[in-house]
């Protein structure tokens, strides 16, 4: 396949941006500076395969011809390497068509996680609490920071519900395939006869939204201040620290209460309001958007899953892409790499299609 004409394209917008950034004028916009240097970023890496690529091919193009020469000791060296360059340049081909492809939205995004327990009572919201350790495991292998901002938990143990904040490096294109039914088969430690019991958990992974992404006018909000309640000590139950945000149009409604401090409450109800509204507004821009939200979620019932965790069989299967695992012990501690890079490849797979397609 010819690249040549759209990396020449790509090349040129490369320069445009090259300018950009130097400009002294750059970050009297913050948000557009954001744009320009995220952009700027993945040109560079998309020129930088296509100048590796070239070299593979001149290199491989230069040994062949020696190759095929009068001279029998240089003849023989590059008939040598031959092999290695071709076995390299369709790997090189494939990040090219990859590096091509357009950015997914928000794929460098911090994610704000939430957790629910579905149908199953308490062995849901046991459930909730092992799919939250489990990401937390996978964040402290992966670099990336885990901060709570709300939790709800379940009288017998667990979560009723859990929000959190990921950070670190392309957060959201990492964990946006998570988002869904999670439902799990076991036998519960309360269950006397062995018999393996159906529960459900539902996580929504959703891009964090910067003050810059979303401007939310202040007379859109009501923020009150109450009291903390719950589990907590005497600490909790007697400061004036928990924080509930209303988005007066939408009436949407967060509180937080988890934090000791009024101020760090508001920020986390602040900072799962913006996301939750910048979801609203792109699920009404975008028409896949529409269909995303519900979909994130779910209704919560045994029927629906993205992924079945079979602790019996220590089994687990995600449906989308029909690939099953037999290290659900591993897995449920934050061994979840394979099955994140699998997703991730299914999903290009099907955008070089339609781009091959289109």
């Amino acid at each position: 396949m010819d690249f040549s004409n759209l990396v020449a394209r790509k090349q040129e917008r490369f320069s445009e941006l090259e300018e950009a950034v130097g400009s002294s004028e750059l970050f009297s916009d913050p948000k557009r500076a954001q744009e320009v240097l995220r952009e700027h970023s993945q040109l560079r890496a998309l020129i930088d395969r296509w100048n590796a690529f070239e070299k593979t091919r001149r290199e491989l193009a230069e040994n062949e011809e020696m190759a095929a020469g009068s001279d029998a000791e240089m003849a023989e060296l590059a008939q040598a390497e031959i092999p290695a360059l071709q076995k390299l340049i369709p790997k090189l081909e494939r990040e090219l068509q990859i590096a091509l492809l357009p950015p997914e939205p928000d794929e460098d995004k911090d994610a704000i996680v939430e957790i629910r327990a579905g149908t199953g009572g308490t062995e849901a919201a046991l459930f909730a609490a092992d799919l939250f350790r489990m990401y937390c495991r996978f964040a402290e292998t992966s670099g990336l920071k885990v901060e709570t901002l709300e939790s709800s938990s379940a009288d017998l143990g667990g979560f009723k519900e859990i929000i959190f904040r990921l950070s670190g490096d392309h957060v959201f294109r990492k964990m946006r395939y998570e988002s869904g039914p999670h439902r799990v088969q076991r036998v519960p430690a309360t269950e006397a006869q062995g018999r393996i019991h159906t529960s459900v958990a539902t996580v929504a992974v959703l891009p964090e939204a910067e003050e810059i992404d979303l401007v939310i006018p202040p007379g859109d909000l009501r923020i009150e201040v109450c009291r903390a309640g719950g589990p907590g000590g005497q600490g909790v139950n007697t400061t004036d620290s928990a924080v509930q945000v209303m988005h007066i149009p939408t009436g949407r409604i967060v509180r937080c209460q988890d934090g000791r401090s009024q101020q760090k409450n508001k920020e986390a109800a602040l900072k799962i309001m913006r996301s939750r509204l910048l979801e609203d507004k792109r699920r009404e821009e975008e028409e896949k958007y529409s269909a995303h939200r519900k979909s994130l979620l779910g209704g919560g019932g045994r029927e629906e899953k993205i992924r079945t965790y079979n602790f019996p069989q220590n089994r687990v299967t995600d449906h989308r892409i029909g690939l099953t695992l037999y290290n659900l012990d591993l897995f449920i501690e934050g061994d979840i790499a394979e099955m994140i890079d699998a997703l991730y490849s299914s999903d290009v797979e099907t955008r070089l299609e339609e781009a091959t397609a289109a």
